[in-house]
């Protein structure tokens, strides 16, 4: 009896999918090709494909002969997702005995005959202590490497689809295999550096792909979808593991990814085929510019209204949007266009922004996320508030005379510059008592910016206060 085949076969190393094709989604899962050689014969064919992932969508699978050469008909499909291990043929056992090898240093080794009592093996749960019974005696671990006679060819080492096909002549074709399946994740992130002072920045943009699928790719011709599309997700979808890493790429070398737009999203291709391991994560620089214009904006919006809209019954409440804060927030802004070194689409994903102090030295000065932005679109991100930029807001009259529907409310904003360069800081008002309404008093002009919103443009110089007041009219 051969006890050792299966010892040997077991601790072999894992084999990669051969040439195959990748096209993975920013939600979560991918679409993978790969290729299978069929030597078919007129009449039933049982064919296996041991290169799946462990979390394939088995109602997705397609079989097809690419080039159309023989006429099969799939009579049944199967997907097992249960590969052989050391847990499982001991539960086969359970009630049985075993021979098992127990080495020593120094010491020739020696078979022990066992009885397994209980495997430890839970399908789908996490396992628990084996029982074996040695010489009449239970104990809670193995007395040594257990070795199994053999199980046939019943049994699988890696998940594997398998095919019943009825072909009406033999024929030789390469067939594609084609699944859904989840397990695999991509996101791009953005890491943005300004000089101590200016406002053009280095942009690069990094792709970072993930497989967590069970099953590794060698050489695989990887493409990323970027979009919103629509899949039904699973009740419990599994969490993917997200992590980063640092890679550099010569700037004046040919584009590592090529993008282009593709039905109503956008595809990223890889210009080389890449080796993505079962689970790894491999980044590839996908985007670099230099000289682009991000402006840094100051917004001071002072009235602490919190989820305050249109309709709420809040007119005549004398105490309501009273409350203020002293934070002046601090934006970035750029323009995705090619005037401003730019002018991709740009996938979803964080945007780090790094500033050089003096000695030329990064530091990290906040984050933001930004969501699909096609090309010539703009960008602001909130990414902190300022330490040396201060606000304060306070209303100085309020008059209500609800029998005429008419409301008069008076503010006084204050910002002050405690920096040594000048700036601009943008005071946002909301107009939020209701949607007539007319500013009857101003210090300074303003810009509408929505129905409901007004921004006025104060520039101070270092060390600088402004006061910034308004009366406002509402009727209905």
């Amino acid at each position: 009896m051969k006890k050792l085949a299966l010892l040997l076969t077991l601790t072999a190393p894992v084999a990669f999918a051969a040439e195959p094709a990748l096209t993975i989604y920013n939600q979560g899962f991918a679409v993978v090709r790969d290729t299978l050689p069929i030597d078919l014969k007129a009449g039933l064919n049982n064919v296996s494909f041991g290169g799946a992932t462990a979390k394939l969508e088995a109602d997705s699978v397609i079989l097809r002969d690419v080039a159309g050469k023989a006429a099969l008909q799939i009579l049944e499909q199967a997907y097992r997702n249960d590969p052989v291990s050391e847990p499982m043929l001991l539960s086969f056992f359970e009630g049985k005995s075993l021979d098992f090898i127990r080495r020593e240093t120094n010491k020739p080794d020696q078979t022990i005959t066992g009885k397994v009592i209980r495997s430890g093996y839970v399908p789908g749960g996490a396992p628990v202590q084996p029982i074996i019974e040695v010489d009449g005696k239970l104990q809670f671990s193995l007395p040594g490497q257990p070795i199994f006679p053999s199980l046939g060819d019943d049994n699988i080492l890696k998940p594997t689809l398998s095919w019943k096909l009825n072909a009406a002549a033999a024929a030789k074709i390469t067939a594609e295999v084609a699944y859904v399946t989840q397990g695999f994740s991509w996101q791009a992130s953005y890491n943005l550096v300004a000089p101590e002072k200016g406002e053009l920045v280095d942009f690069v943009g990094w792709i970072t792909m993930n497989n967590d699928s069970g099953t590794g790719f060698k050489d695989a011709k990887i493409k990323l979808m970027a979009g919103d599309v629509n899949k039904v997700q699973p009740q419990q979808p599994r969490p993917m593991a997200m992590a980063r890493g640092a890679m550099m790429a010569d700037a004046m070398a040919a584009p590592v990814v090529t993008e282009k737009a593709f039905d109503e999203f956008h595809l990223y291709t890889l210009a080389n085929p890449a080796t993505l391991r079962d689970k790894e994560t491999k980044q590839v620089e996908f985007v670099r510019a230099t000289g682009v214009k991000a402006e840094r904006i100051y917004v001071y919006d002072g009235a602490a209204i919190g989820g305050w809209r249109v309709g709420m019954n809040i007119g005549g409440n004398a105490n309501y949007g009273v409350e203020s804060n002293k934070k002046v927030n601090v934006y970035r802004e750029f323009k995705n266009t090619e005037a401003n070194k730019l002018g991709i689409p740009l996938p979803k994903g964080r945007v780090r922004f790094y500033s050089q102090d003096e000695d030329r030295q990064l530091e990290f000065v906040g984050e933001n996320n930004i969501d699909h932005t096609p090309k010539n679109e703009l960008v602001r991100l909130f990414i902190g508030d300022s330490f040396d930029l201060v606000g304060e807001r306070k209303r100085t009259d309020f008059k209500s005379n609800e029998g005429n529907h008419v409301f008069d409310e008076t503010y006084e904003i204050k910002v002050r510059n405690r920096k040594k360069e000048a700036v601009e800081i943008r005071v946002v008002e909301h107009l939020f008592r209701w949607t007539n309404w007319t500013i009857t008093e101003k210090t300074q002009d303003f810009e509408k910016t929505n129905a409901q919103t007004i921004e006025f443009r104060v520039p101070l110089k270092p060390d600088e206060e402004k006061v910034v007041t308004y009366k406002v009219h509402y009727t209905w």
